[in-house]
């Protein structure tokens, strides 16, 4: 059985050396097999001086699910600029097909249902409501009737399809307060079926949660895709400012909303770290200490973006990741 090694901020001493050498005016590069102790701190200190590295390592090799591990054995390629982890070989006979976990994040995507929800900003307005429903039911699902106030007087037509969405409470930002939105949550999707000037009749087509009146509609778009991840062209730095599923605490696989969105220039795709920041205990400092090194504890996507805020789908934590988290990409690592 394998055996995992807590990642530390010291290499053990007499870690094996690599197998050949960098070649710093070529991309021929050395191959390290990683040895009892090894860190990815310590790698990237090591053979790029650069110990705050290792998050983009982390990133750039999915196969390292949680970067507080790595295996001795596994093998990897050691540039001038940068570190990979090589793919394990593939034995004579056997179709050489990559796993997807041994993708670079460059090529990596990911497969969104369009059930993330987002948060509504100010001058976002709903095409229209559900005002009642079949028989004045509070819940409705699949192939049942509802009226909505959408009308030909609104450009509307039979065949039109419309998005659902249950408008929740307004997410204030955690550290100005200020109003950014209200979080909203896709319900399902219905098909015009009869239009009046101000009203119309309409199928459920489609419910992934109960559905009522009050419920906002918009124009229905194919929310499930693929998102291809994309580096960032320039610094972003922002929060977390809720969650989805309105959990103070998350980890991978959970939504999150940030206050980041087209104005600050983020597209679907961005990955983004996610940083906490250390408290220095000045009990223990002979010196006065203003600032640490953030702490690592996670990763998104960028899977939807509004003006000034996103949609997020946490892909790595190694931590709990909270409401009020930084997130953060850099172009110079």
């Amino acid at each position: 059985m394998k055996r995992v090694f807590s990642i530390g901020c010291m290499l053990l001493a007499g870690a094996l050396l690599t197998v050949g050498t960098v070649l710093a005016a070529s991309e021929e590069p050395t191959i390290y097999v990683i040895q009892k102790g090894d860190t990815l701190w310590g790698l990237s200190d090591r053979f790029l001086k650069d110990p705050y590295y290792w998050p983009n390592l982390w990133a750039r090799n999915p196969a390292i699910g949680n970067p507080h591990f790595i295996y001795p054995g596994q093998r990897v390629r050691v540039y001038p600029d940068r570190i990979e982890i090589e793919p394990r070989p593939v034995s004579p006979g056997t179709p050489a097909v990559q796993r997807p976990s041994e993708e670079p994040v460059a090529e990596r995507s990911f497969l969104v249902s369009g059930s993330e929800g987002f948060l509504m900003e100010k001058g976002l307005n709903p095409a229209g409501r559900i005002i009642t429903t079949s028989q004045n039911r509070q819940i409705v699902g699949e192939d049942d009737i509802v009226y909505t106030d959408i009308g030909s007087a609104h450009g509307a037509k039979e065949g039109d399809r419309f998005s659902i969405y249950k408008k929740l409470d307004a997410v204030s930002h955690p550290v100005s307060n200020v109003i950014l939105g209200e979080k909203v949550i896709p319900l399902g999707t219905l098909q015009l079926t009869e239009v009046e000037e101000k009203v119309s009749k309409a199928i459920i087509t489609k419910s992934y949660r109960e559905i009522g009146p009050g419920s906002i509609l918009l124009p229905y778009r194919d929310k499930r895709r693929q998102i291809s991840l994309k580096a960032a062209d320039h610094d972003l730095s922002g929060y977390i400012v809720e969650t989805q599923s309105g959990n103070t605490a998350i980890g991978e696989g959970d939504i999150a909303f940030i206050d980041l969105g087209k104005k600050q220039g983020i597209e679907p795709g961005y990955f983004l770290y996610i940083l906490r920041d250390v408290v220095p205990d000045q009990q223990y400092a002979d010196i006065s200490v203003e600032k640490l090194p953030p702490e690592v504890v996670g990763a998104l996507v960028v899977v939807q973006s509004g003006e000034n805020t996103s949609t997020g789908l946490v892909v790595k934590s190694i931590d709990t990741i909270y409401r009020g988290d930084r997130v953060e990409a850099r172009t110079d690592r």
